[in-house]
């Protein structure tokens, strides 16, 4: 089975390497550099995305929302019209219930089928194949993309048996992981204005029922932001703000209220209002710090 990997960044490269492992990988990003960091790790690269997509059975996407989506697919080289009839395409992104709905609609009428499968865990865990997949695909589909999707995961959960599924699963998902680090970074920037000890502080919460995944990942960046340091960029803050844009908007349309995750978007576009777009998502923290601004 061959396998082109179409995007190559913080996740895309470790699961591409992480698929090399086992299958025939050749990896393609529109950024010359992360296409030669592909290199690099010994992928196999191509010179183009429809080059890429043209010569694989599965085409595996990461990119970072619905625009990137769509010009992939459709674009002046979009690689719909490039692929063969009975391909899969594998998404892995984050880009919301509709547009993924309307995708595998659309593709289906081309013989392409959509396994929709957005990933959680982050890169380290993605170059390890340490990763929960979520999946909303066709059951026949889904029956060959397995081998793909269990060596991505060490959690696999197929939550349905058509494209759109995958999506509302990780909008859950997303709506926990986004508020959880919002107020991790809340919870931080108040025991700094305490005067407690940030370290200590962290190590007490991590210890007691206060605990999360996201205090525990994120705290430690955290406090390096709130000490002066600028940590190292593992998950850009507007992923969030993306993300918990797409949960809000699910929850209206699903006529469900969501106070907190509302909240926790407002902190989201704060930051982005701070120009934090591009820094890790830890740096949030800083919105809850009004000297930090200063």
């Amino acid at each position: 089975m061959t396998i082109s990997v179409l995007g190559l960044g913080a996740m895309g490269l470790p699961m591409a390497t992480n698929l090399a492992t086992s299958f025939s990988v050749q990896a393609f990003d529109v950024s010359a550099e992360r296409t030669a960091a592909a290199a690099e790790a010994g992928l196999r690269t191509a010179a183009s995305a429809q080059e890429c997509a043209s010569e694989a059975d599965v085409v595996l996407i990461a990119v970072r929302n619905e625009a990137q989506l769509r010009s992939l697919l459709y674009g002046e080289s979009g690689i719909a019209g490039a692929m063969g009839e009975g391909t899969l395409i594998i998404l892995t992104s984050t880009v919301g219930i509709e547009a993924v709905t309307a995708v595998g609609a659309e593709l289906a009428e081309l013989d392409i089928s959509l396994i929709d499968a957005p990933v959680s865990g982050g890169p380290v865990r993605a170059g390890s194949g340490d990763l929960l997949v979520v999946v909303g695909a066709e059951p026949n589909a889904y029956r060959k993309a397995l081998p793909i999707l269990e060596k991505m995961s060490s959690t696999l959960v197929n939550v349905g048996d058509e494209p759109g599924k995958g999506q509302a699963m990780k909008t859950v998902n997303q709506l926990l992981c986004g508020v959880h680090i919002a107020a991790a970074g809340e919870a931080l920037a108040l025991a700094d204005s305490l005067g407690l000890n940030l370290e200590q502080a962290l190590e007490a919460l991590m210890s007691g029922a206060a605990a999360s995944f996201m205090l525990g990942d994120r705290g430690p960046r955290m406090i390096q932001t709130m000490q002066g340091d600028t940590p190292e960029v593992k998950s850009r803050l507007d992923i969030f703000t993306k993300d918990m844009n797409i949960v809000t908007s699910a929850a209206k349309h699903a006529s469900i209220p969501t106070p907190v995750a509302a909240a926790a978007e407002q902190a989201y576009l704060l930051g982005a209002n701070h120009e934090l777009n591009t820094s890790d998502d830890s740096q949030i923290v800083t919105v809850f710090q009004p000297h930090a601004q200063d």
